[in-house]
């Protein structure tokens, strides 16, 4: 450690980071936790899930780490980076969105766009293309997502020139840059880089598509007609919530859709890719895939409805395995609230802790040989006795993902419309992936594959 560096020079970056702290917490899996430091702030890293429970448990340790204000330019201090009353006030206005019955109207736009997907990598398959998994299911993700939250087609599937498209993923790659380096934490001098000019023009695009969506939204909605619309958006339902309590804005409309939009696609995406990746490394899962929704949906070209996804049992074990291995949010930043104490060390009010959620469902205690995919590790009798915050894909406790719902359910219409066409077969292994944790766990070059037509 150095004075005024701490622990940043001996961090590697990209690929080699996700390596050197999976090394850490195996060296160190007999400690709570452990800490580094990043300049002159000392960060406590959880990697076990027993003592995480402290955190998870605890009304009061909900504050996001200060990484997280660099999200505030683009989701303000919406559901994802506020805390306190603020969140707590956020989190019973949204959840009602996420209602049994509302999603299954998102169902029907999760079919559609798997759809859309399907015929364009049955088009790149019959050219003999390789096809980057990632990037397709990015897409069609985004189209998914900003359709059931604002209602709005971007096309991003078919067309890779939209400019709102466009400064999504590259807004999403400046806030990893930064993450990532503290000499550009200071605002003063990232606003004079090229990097922060170029997240101002980015910044720029998105909050003035997501303003004139809401207004345009806004000026056409019917309180009346509302729930007998053919489809409703996320938006609609904040709309609604608005007439109905004056206090709500439309910045803090504009905050929570664009939060909607940042969660709700890289995540999923990455998830499905990386199923799509273990399906085609291991035929003898694919095999059983194929025969569970051969089952299920037979020969039919139908959308794929709620009981059908409750018969797709194997897929949902694959899912949740993938997860394991990959947990689309690597880890959870918190800043705490109040004093606690971890296996006898003492972390104090105000330092920030990190949940490694990628070393917790790695933990020998609950899955022996844990680089292994086994989806039956999740089979009712394997789970029973399993700590609770040994597997924390969305997170835990007061502070859970709110849409891990819409998530999973996204994921196994892609993934089932995808193996229903296709045979899938990897060609790389995962190391030669290279999976980075950045803000979520993904390729560092995409996934490559290619497709063979089953029907």
């Amino acid at each position: 450690m150095i004075p005024f560096i701490g622990n940043v020079h001996q961090l590697k970056t990209k690929y080699e980071l996700v390596k050197q702290l999976s090394q850490l917490a195996y060296q160190l899996k007999d400690e709570p936790l452990w800490r580094l430091w990043l300049g002159t702030m000392p960060i406590f890293v959880f990697h076990r899930g027993d003592y995480a429970e402290v955190l998870f448990s605890s009304s009061k340790n909900t504050q996001k780490s200060v990484q997280y204000n660099f999200l505030h330019p683009w989701l303000g201090t919406g559901l994802l980076t506020s805390h306190g009353e603020k969140w707590a006030k956020r989190r019973r206005l949204i959840t009602p969105t996420f209602h049994f019955e509302i999603l299954n109207d998102f169902l029907n736009v999760m079919n559609e766009q798997a759809n859309i997907l399907v015929e364009i990598l049955a088009k790149l398959t019959t050219q003999n293309q390789e096809i980057n998994i990632f990037e397709r299911l990015k897409a069609c993700a985004l189209d998914v997502i900003c359709e059931s939250a604002m209602g709005q087609h971007v096309n991003a599937q078919n067309d890779e020139t939209s400019e709102y498209v466009q400064a999504v993923a590259r807004i999403s790659e400046l806030v990893t840059f930064r993450f990532f380096d503290p000499l550009q934490w200071p605002d003063f001098i990232y606003r004079r880089t090229a990097k922060g000019k170029d997240f101002e023009r980015c910044l720029k695009i998105l909050h003035d598509f997501s303003k004139k969506v809401i207004f345009e939204r806004n000026s056409h909605l019917d309180d009346v007609d509302l729930m007998s619309k053919k489809r409703i958006a996320f938006l609609d339902l904040l709309l609604k919530a608005k007439r109905m309590d004056q206090s709500i804005t439309f910045d803090d409309i504009r905050e929570e859709v664009d939060t909607f939009v940042f969660e709700g696609h890289d995540t999923t995406a990455a998830a499905a890719s990386w199923a799509c990746q273990l399906i085609s490394s291991h035929p003898e899962v694919q095999k059983k895939l194929h025969e569970e929704i051969d089952s299920v949906l037979g020969q039919s070209k139908r959308h794929l409805t709620n009981d059908d996804l409750k018969e797709l049992t194997y897929l949902d074990l694959v899912i949740k395995e993938t997860l394991r291995l990959f947990p689309s949010v690597p880890y959870f930043g918190r800043t705490l609230s109040e004093d606690c104490e971890v296996g006898g060390y003492k972390v104090l009010k105000g330092e920030t802790a990190v949940i490694l959620a990628y070393m917790i469902h790695r933990d020998v205690n609950y899955y022996p040989d844990p680089e292994k995919f086994d989806p039956e590790r999740f089979l009712p009798e394997n789970t029973k006795n399993r700590n609770p915050y040994a597997y924390i894909p969305f997170s835990a406790g007061r502070r859970n993902c709110v849409g891990q719902r819409f998530a999973l359910m996204e994921e196994k219409v892609l993934l089932a419309n995808i193996l229903k066409r296709f045979e899938i077969k990897s060609l790389k292994t995962i190391d030669e992936l290279e999976p980075v944790g950045d803000l979520i766990i993904h390729p560092n070059k995409g996934i490559p594959i290619t497709l063979n037509l089953r029907c």
